[in-house]
């Protein structure tokens, strides 16, 4: 591996951590617009917040568990030589770029996996556990998966399965870990009673235009070079969201007689989903065959809440579980040489052995964050709570927990017909009555 820092390189990579750091104010505002008015600064605030909790974890330990040595020749956990970025100069060198900056590419990741697990669990869970559930879930299931996948000596990487951006360890493992949580609070108040539809479909529109903005750097700066394989891995992510989008779309159209604007930006993230694992073992017309088959799957997907009864609030489970493990086993099938260099899948000659290998990983990474992030649930839930009051719940977070709300109309009332506007002194509308920001 090359010791000298390349310019290039390096300054590719820098762009690619900014795209990817912008991705979670990006879920924020995507999230923020789907929940409900009263839940919208919660939700925004519980994807912020994970960029100041994780990093602070992964600069302690995460990036050592993950990226040291492996402990013991197991595969399962790297050292602690590197506990607080020990011995990393600006001139320590990872490849072609400074470690320091590799070190910080890879938090980001880390940043935007904890922050999709809050959808999962929108409008019902308490700010203060969500603050202690964050760098302990980045500590106990993020760093060993990550390990396994990318780190040095990790089991699955041995096993020979491929995960090129994150389908294993961003979308399964967040998305395992959000049934979880879903199963550890419990359905919101009228679920699958009351149409619980989102407040802004703008905001949506904007987050998932960032989304996709940043995922050329998820993406594309994995290559961590300024070469042709960024270029390949950059168009095969704009081709799968689009189809993901046209897919889901042609199900709209089939099944309710009418596209939607929400099905558009939720098929794009679940192409984008799809991938992020195998963008950089297809080519383009397996990254078209990638986006389309996660659309198509993923818009019948994010109905099974309904069917078992989960609350899924933002459809974590649908798109991100779903779509990942689409896009972790479509590797097995349609991985070409010319991408990996080795690894083909079974359409191209490959025989079954990739996709084998493909399907015992996802097995392995969703029944893994499933189960720790079930007991770390189910643990915090028993000494402080993880819900919130069902008046609190009725009212909205927003105004409950963080003494605020979206919309002026929440806090000071809403503008009279002839322009007034109702006085500070004034009761507040219930909640779900017209003025109650609701």
């Amino acid at each position: 591996m090359p010791s000298t820092i390349d310019a290039g390189a390096t300054a590719w990579l820098l762009a690619s951590t900014a795209l990817v750091l912008l991705m979670t104010p990006g879920l924020a505002l995507f999230y923020g617009g789907m929940v409900r008015a009263k839940s919208t600064l919660n939700m925004i605030m519980m994807s912020l917040v994970a960029i100041a909790l994780v990093t602070v974890v992964w600069l302690a330990a995460g990036y050592s568990l993950v990226f040291g040595a492996d402990l013991g020749g197991l595969g399962l956990l790297g050292g602690l030589d590197h506990l607080g970025l020990a011995g990393i100069t600006p001139g320590t060198a990872h490849g072609k770029v400074p470690e320091l900056l590799f070190a910080t590419f890879q938090l980001t990741f880390a940043i935007l996996t904890a922050a999709l697990i809050s959808g999962a669990i929108a409008d019902r869970a308490k700010f203060s556990a969500w603050m202690v559930f964050v760098p302990a879930w980045a500590l106990l299931v993020y760093v060993p998966i990550a390990h396994w996948v990318w780190g040095p000596g990790g089991w699955i990487a041995g096993l020979g399965a491929l995960d090129y951006a994150g389908g294993l360890v961003v979308e399964i493992a967040s998305g395992a870990s959000g049934l979880a949580m879903a199963l550890v609070l419990g359905p919101r108040i009228g679920f699958r009673k009351e149409a619980m539809r989102p407040h802004n479909l703008p905001m949506v529109l904007l987050g998932v235009g960032l989304l996709w903005f940043g995922w050329f750097g998820f993406n594309a700066g994995s290559a961590l070079d300024a070469n042709g394989t960024a270029a390949a891995v950059f168009l095969n992510t704009l081709v799968a969201g689009c189809t993901g989008l046209l897919g889901w779309l042609l199900v709209e159209q089939r099944r309710d007689g009418h596209p939607t604007t929400f099905g558009a930006a939720s098929g794009v993230v679940a192409g984008l989903v799809a991938i992020t694992p195998s963008c950089g073992s297809v080519n383009v017309l397996g990254a078209l065959a990638v986006g389309l088959v996660a659309g198509v799957v993923c818009s019948f997907a994010v109905g099974w809440k309904l069917r078992f009864g989960y609350d899924d609030s933002l459809d974590v489970v649908g798109v991100h579980l779903v779509g990942g493990i689409v896009g972790t086993v479509l590797i097995g099938l349609l991985a070409a040489h010319v991408m990996t260099g080795g690894a083909q899948g079974l359409l191209f000659g490959g025989g079954l052995g990739q996709l084998g290998k493909q399907a015992v990983a996802a097995l392995a990474v969703g029944a893994y964050a499933f189960t720790v992030t079930y007991g770390l649930g189910k643990l915090l839930d028993r000494l402080m709570g993880f819900r919130v009051s069902a008046e609190d719940e009725n009212t909205g977070v927003d105004l409950a927990l963080h003494a605020e709300t979206a919309y002026e109309h929440g806090v000071l009332g809403h503008a009279s017909p002839i322009g007034g506007a109702v006085p500070l002194g004034r009761p507040m509308p219930a909640p779900g009555v017209p003025g109650a920001g609701g």
